[in-house]
């Protein structure tokens, strides 16, 4: 049996309210908000945020392969998997692969993924979906679209949900893209790339599984798909015979917004939180042709347990004040040029400390236990020299230690940031920035964990590190 043996996902602190982005551009609100990225995240940074809450419990040194699914990978010509891979402290003979340029690069990844376990050339792989497209504004699409991510673990022990069938159909049509140039997602005229790309697609792909797999809608707990907007998902349910009010899974629309490649990834977790042992559920996607999949859930289900998965990042929130914020924290709009300080990082110097960079590893001191981040040769406390082991700590918590707000070093458009000592629970330190809080709010004790943030640009690549951030827990959120 091969199939997810576990699943996470990740939607950003922010919201935005449809009603301001409307407002701006005194047009109709397409009502409900969405989620936004914040400034210092991106498609490889959420991406390893659900990778991480799919892997709770779980021993990252047996994973032996990554799959990374975006519309927008952080870099034109460089691996984002191999990134993601070491960020998640995963051994050296991994396989990592990217998927990209398709609204279905995610289920692409899935289908690759469960070929690759099932041939035997891989016992598990993670597959991690992230997506942070952006619409032009004043379109719908500014209103609709979401930032998200979702990632599931695939393998043949202990799996929660089996791939009994899937199918995979092809279909050319200029309907929604981008060229090399582009910044904002194009659509073509709104009937057209509906009928002839979307309902389309959908139809037959499901249609032709049902059929070849022996299976009727009446057999399916859930319908899991993607809709380009609120209502053209409702529409190909009901063609297809289901019941769109009890079997079709709410498209997050009105609370996410559309989360691109990552979205039916993002609505499978969704719909594996309330599953029950039984249920199938049939899951497909739409780009350029379709993905669908049957998946029976089986009595594991109850051991994925630990994750603040899709229900709990869906109630830790924040509201985003202005439109304006939104269009400076995606670079459409610099509210005052330039930044107050010049760092000038060193891709070697990256690449030599990337134990601590990237992993998160501390050093402690084998004589006396001392740890200390970054990895130091020599112990502060006893003075021993090279006699360290390294330890990952990206999935600690703990609480301020104590804290500056610097009101120099933030961006124009988020201008105090939070300097933090962060402190462990076994009294490890690291300086470290927080993000994702209200300034006014931090104090001493204040919960804390590790978030994996790009920090700025400079030497002309992406410098990432390790931020803390207020414990996110569910509804119950410390921000």
């Amino acid at each position: 049996m091969i199939g997810i043996t576990s699943f996470g996902a990740y939607i950003p602190i922010y919201r935005l309210s449809r009603d301001l982005i409307a407002r701006a551009w005194e047009r109709s609100s397409l009502k409900g908000e969405r989620s936004v990225a914040n400034n210092d995240e991106d498609t490889l940074t959420m991406a390893v945020e659900a990778g991480s809450d799919s892997l709770k419990g779980l021993d990252r040194k047996k994973i032996d392969g990554i799959f990374f699914a975006t519309t927008n990978a952080p870099y034109k010509e460089k691996l984002s998997a191999g990134l993601a891979a070491t960020v998640l402290d995963f051994r050296k003979d991994v396989l990592t692969a990217d998927f990209t340029d398709s609204l279905r690069s995610s289920t692409a990844a899935l289908r690759a993924a469960v070929d690759s376990v099932k041939a035997g050339s891989a016992g598990s792989i993670l597959v991690a979906a992230a997506d942070c497209r952006l619409g032009y504004p004043r379109s719908d699409q500014e209103q609709l679209f979401g930032d998200g991510a979702a990632a599931v673990v695939i393998g043949g022990d202990k799996v929660i949900a089996s791939v009994e069938h899937s199918l995979s159909i092809n279909k050319e049509i200029v309907d929604v893209w981008r060229n090399d140039d582009d910044r904002f997602v194009r659509v073509g005229e709104g009937r057209f790339i509906l009928n002839e790309g979307y309902t389309a697609a959908m139809t037959e792909v499901i249609s032709t599984l049902l059929k070849r797999a022996g299976l009727k809608a009446s057999d399916f707990s859930r319908l899991v798909i993607p809709s380009p907007d609120q209502r053209s998902s409702m529409s190909v349910a009901k063609k297809l015979g289901f019941n769109e009010k009890e079997q079709l899974q709410d498209n997050l629309h009105a609370t996410v917004g559309n989360c691109g490649s990552a979205h039916p990834l993002l609505l499978l977790a969704a719909a594996l939180e309330t599953a029950k042992p039984g249920d199938l559920i049939l899951m497909a996607s739409y780009g350029d042709g379709a993905d669908a999949f049957v998946l029976r859930v089986t009595e594991e289900i109850a051991g994925n347990k630990g994750r603040l998965g899709f229900r709990g990042h869906l109630e830790s929130k924040m509201n985003l004040s202005s439109y304006q914020k939104f269009l400076s924290f995606r670079n459409i709009l610099e509210p005052v040029a330039g930044e107050p300080f010049r760092l000038f990082p060193s891709n070697s110097a990256y690449w030599r400390e990337q134990k601590s960079i990237l992993r998160c590893y501390v050093s402690r001191c084998r004589q006396c236990g001392q740890t200390e981040f970054p990895i130091q040769r020599i112990c502060s406390k006893c003075r021993s020299k090279d006699d360290y082991e390294e330890i990952c700590y990206s999935d600690k918590k703990g609480k301020v230690f104590t804290f500056t707000r610097d009101q120099l070093a933030g961006r124009s458009d988020d201008p105090v940031v939070v300097q933090t000592v962060f402190e462990t629970e076994d009294g490890t330190r690291f300086y470290l920035m927080m993000t994702d809080c209200d300034p006014e709010k931090v104090e001493v004790g204040f919960p804390v964990e590790f978030t994996f943030r790009r920090i700025y640009e400079g030497a002309n690549f992406h410098n990432y590190f390790w931020k803390c951030r207020p414990v996110r827990n569910g509804g119950s959120y410390h921000g």
